[in-house]
C-alpha cells in the first residue's frame, strides 16, 4: 500500500500539485487520470522518487520515502518496476538481455539463476522464442510485454505504469490492460498507472484517481465514474467519442 498526504510539488513559482492526499491498495490496479496538464505525470515522479516533494508524505507499507535514509530509498528503489511509456528496451540489448538488465543491477544471482527468471517472466507474459531478437524485430504490443516482463523480473512490491498503451491498437491494449491486472493479482502488487485510456478506466479502474489542475478533484471505481456528477469528471470522461456514444445511448434508453 502506499499512502500520499498532502502532498505539494512547485516549480519556481509553479504549484503543480496542491495538497494531494489518496491511497494506492496493494493487489489493484489504482488509475490516475486526468486532462493534459492536470499534474499527472509530476505526480508520478514523485511516487517514484524521481521528484521531492515540497510538502506532505509519501508512505511506503509503514514508512515516508522523506524520512527513509538513502540504504533505505535504495532498497525501496529495488522494490519497484516501472513500464514506460514508448516500453523504453534498450535496443542494443537482445530482449534476454533487457529483461536481465534489472537482475545484473539489483541481485547476486548466478548467470544460470538469472537466465531461468528471465525465461519464467517472459513466458507469463506469454512470450517464447524471443530471447535472442532485438527490440526492432517485434511488435510494439509484444514490446509492451517485454517491458512488462522486466518491470517484474525482481518481484518488486511495486509497479508503476507510464501510459502502457500508448502507440497500441484498442484489441492490444486491452490484452495488455488484462495483463496487468492479472500480475497486480497474482504477485499481490501495489500497482499505479498513469493513463488517459478510458478503455483502461473501464476495464481496470479499480481505484481511479482524477486529478484537475493539480487537486484531486474525485476519486472513486470504474463503476462509480459513470455515476457521478462531478462535472469536472464528466466532461473529462465524455470528451471521448466512444463514451459519448455510450451517454447518447444511456439518454435515449431513459
Amino acid at each position: 500500500m502506499i499512502t500520499v498526504e498532502n502532498l505539494h510539488k512547485s516549480f519556481g513559482s509553479e504549484h503543480i500539485l496542491k495538497g494531494l492526499s489518496t491511497t494506492f491498495d496493494k493487489g489493484k490496479t489504482n488509475l490516475i487520470i486526468g486532462q493534459s496538464g492536470s499534474g499527472k505525470t509530476v505526480f508520478l515522479k514523485c511516487l517514484l522518487g524521481l521528484f521531492e516533494a515540497n510538502d506532505g508524505k509519501i508512505i511506503f507499507e509503514d514508512k515516508a520515502i522523506q524520512d527513509m535514509n538513502d540504504d533505505e530509498k535504495r532498497s525501496l528503489r529495488e522494490n519497484m518496476g516501472m513500464v514506460f511509456q514508448g516500453s523504453a528496451l534498450f535496443d542494443s540489448m537482445n530482449i534476454e538481455e533487457n529483461v536481465m538488465f534489472p537482475l545484473r543491477m539489483f541481485s547476486k544471482k548466478k548467470k544460470s539463476e538469472m537466465l531461468d527468471r528471465v525465461n519464467e517472466v517472459l513466458l507469463r507474459v506469454n512470450l517464447e522464442n524471443v530471447n535472442k531478437k532485438y527490440p526492432s524485430e517485434i511488435s510494439g504490443g509484444m514490446q509492451k510485454r517485454v517491458a512488462i516482463a522486466r518491470a517484474i523480473v525482481n518481484n518488486p512490491k511495486y509497479l508503476f505504469c507510464d501510459e502502457p498503451n500508448s502507440g497500441l491498437d484498442p484489441r492490444t491494449a486491452i490484452l495488455i490492460d488484462n495483463l496487468i491486472q492479472e500480475i497486480t493479482k497474482e504477485y499481490d502488487i501495489t500497482t499505479v498507472i498513469n493513463t488517459h485510456d478510458m478503455n483502461s478506466v473501464m476495464e481496470i479502474g479499480e481505484k481511479i484517481v482524477f486529478l484537475q489542475k493539480g487537486n484531486l478533484a474525485w476519486q472513486g471505481d470504474n463503476t462509480q465514474i459513470f455515476k457521478t456528477d462531478n462535472k469536472d469528471v464528466t466532461d473529462f470522461v465524455y470528451s471521448s467519442d466512444l463514451f459519448k456514444k455510450i451517454r447518447d445511448v444511456q439518454i435515449k434508453e431513459n
